[in-house]
């Protein structure tokens, strides 16, 4: 065998190893390797009580990145110093669309100053804002149309821009289904998707169809776990307790990069909620 074709056989066979590796590791039972996440919506309630000690006692349950929603009247500076402090990471921040589109260029700033690697639009706006009731099939394609421009203008401030679902994304017109209208205009240079798999669930969708489908558009995920009130409607509950079995999910998840818990409602004292969530993903093997 040649130099040059013994190089092409080891640089093959390293990328054959990798996947290889990868792959094993979501076959096998496992523990995730992923860093425990939090989307702060979770403690909405505790961080303008006390901000500093509601990061600090997260990062003693075993949290290590969060995703912000909201910045409670801190500067950017201000937020990262916080973090810096309670030794948390702020990978990603939630704007809507509605306030992206008026004041893109200064949100981008400020979540490039707090470190973020992303930036994710939570829920799109109408094409008509005077329009009313639930966005048709003509307002989802304008919004992938505007998810495209900003997340043009993301990238090039090196960031990652991305899509984070709730239930309506799963209606349909004439067949259609609005989410996947939205994978489909959506560039996967400019645009990946943050799957909230407990809202997925909620509509009466499998996680696992589109992550097996496409797997490279969602390096996010929201777990969080879902159970049927006596009204008939999904809540968020305490991980494990729920609906959801995310050992399936997870293995399929295989472009995933960071997951975030988000519990959004409560029936025990929040930080010991989500101290047993930290606590279900760290013993989660899939």
């Amino acid at each position: 065998m040649g130099i040059s074709s013994r190089r092409t056989f080891l640089k093959a066979s390293a990328a054959a190893a990798a996947t290889t590796t990868l792959a094993a590791r979501r076959l096998a039972a496992a523990p995730l390797t992923e860093p425990i996440g939090l989307q702060l919506y979770s403690v909405r309630e505790l961080l303008p009580k006390d901000f500093d000690g509601t990061l600090h006692q997260l990062a003693a349950a075993g949290y290590v990145e969060v995703e912000a929603a909201g910045y409670f009247d801190r500067t950017a500076a201000q937020f990262r110093h916080s973090m810096d402090q309670a030794g948390l990471r702020c990978i990603s921040t939630h704007y809507a669309m509605g306030m992206l589109r008026p004041r893109l260029d200064e949100l981008i700033e400020y979540a490039h100053n707090l470190g973020c690697s992303y930036i994710v639009c939570p829920s799109p706006t109408r094409k008509d804002p005077a329009a009313r009731g639930p966005l048709n099939l003509e307002d989802w394609r304008w919004a992938a149309g505007e998810l495209n421009r900003i997340g043009e203008k993301v990238k090039a401030a090196g960031m990652t821009f991305g899509y984070h679902n709730h239930t309506p994304e799963f209606g349909s017109e004439n067949g259609v289904v609005f989410y996947d209208e939205l994978l489909r205009l959506t560039d996967p240079k400019l645009v990946v998707f943050e799957m909230d798999c407990g809202w997925v669930f909620a509509a009466g969708h499998n996680p696992i169809d589109y992550l097996s489908k496409t797997p490279e558009r969602f390096p996010l995920l929201h777990v969080k776990d879902m159970a049927k009130g006596p009204n008939g409607q999904y809540h968020s509950v305490v991980l494990g307790r729920g609906a959801m079995d995310y050992k399936p999910i997870l293995r399929a998840a295989t472009g995933l990069k960071h997951y975030f818990i988000e519990q959004e409602e409560f029936d025990i004292d929040t930080m010991e909620a989500l101290r047993q969530d930290a606590d279900y993903m760290r013993k989660l093997s899939i």
